[in-house]
């Protein structure tokens, strides 16, 4: 990986087009939020700030916002990973391998994923080393990932089933509780006819719903799911 330009970190196994591998679920941050961390090492000054972001366009456009927020800056290290398990990691000037890539391990050890890390460095007007200087790094990403935890900053996005059903008002009742012994969460209700019912199960909870409500309407389908998506739940 080239220290001027952004490269891509390997990424473990083959990623999907849907997120990652066997549904498994991951953290990301909560839309609109940016955790902080700070970090002073010989008068330089280390700002990690962490973001949401859905694809590389997001992340390119999240970096370029910190750039122009600190200009005056000696460099903006970029770093993001995506739930479909790409990565990018760019040491941005600094000596190959001191910046980039070791915010790229915080975002790995932490679980985050659809995330963009920038750490911003002022540069003191000494030179730490490159032990220091990708500890320092590191130290300033480690904080930025404690903010976001510590103020709730964090969600967790699980593969999730939506599930519409139309039913008549007689069995309302009955099905909002097959749902919540599913496991299921209702989303949103509209009465006009009949009720449409919209509800979130985590995937692979729908079936044994859709089952009892089939066997609730005697053998009638009422109920349609759609394809799993990663979520909140």
């Amino acid at each position: 990986m080239a220290s001027s330009s952004r490269a891509s970190a390997p990424a473990s196994g083959s990623p999907s087009p849907e997120g990652p591998a066997f549904g498994e679920g991951y953290l990301t941050v909560r839309d609109g939020a940016e955790p902080q961390g700070v970090y002073e090492e010989r008068k330089s000054r280390f700002i990690a700030q962490l973001a949401h972001v859905s694809g590389e366009r997001e992340a390119e456009a999240f970096v370029d916002e910190v750039k122009a927020r600190h200009r005056d800056a000696r460099h903006n290290v970029p770093v993001w990973a995506l739930s479909d398990g790409r990565e990018r990691a760019s040491d941005a000037g600094e000596p190959r391998g001191t910046a980039g890539m070791p915010v790229l391990e915080v975002l790995r050890g932490a679980g985050l994923k659809d995330v963009c890390c920038v750490v911003t460095r002022y540069f003191g007007g000494t030179l730490l080393g490159a032990g220091n200087l990708s500890r320092a790094y590191v130290e300033a990403a480690n904080r930025a990932v404690a903010a976001a935890q510590a103020d709730g900053s964090t969600v967790r996005m699980s593969l999730v089933t939506k599930v519409v059903c139309e039913i008549p008002y007689t069995l309302y009742d009955r099905v909002v509780r097959l749902a919540a012994d599913a496991g299921g969460k209702v989303r949103d209700s509209v009465f006009a006819e009949d009720v449409q019912l919209t509800l979130d199960f985590l995937a692979g909870d729908e079936e044994a719903f859709m089952a009892a409500v089939r066997e609730l309407a005697a053998g009638e389908e009422l109920c349609r799911a759609a394809e799993p998506a990663f979520r909140a739940f």
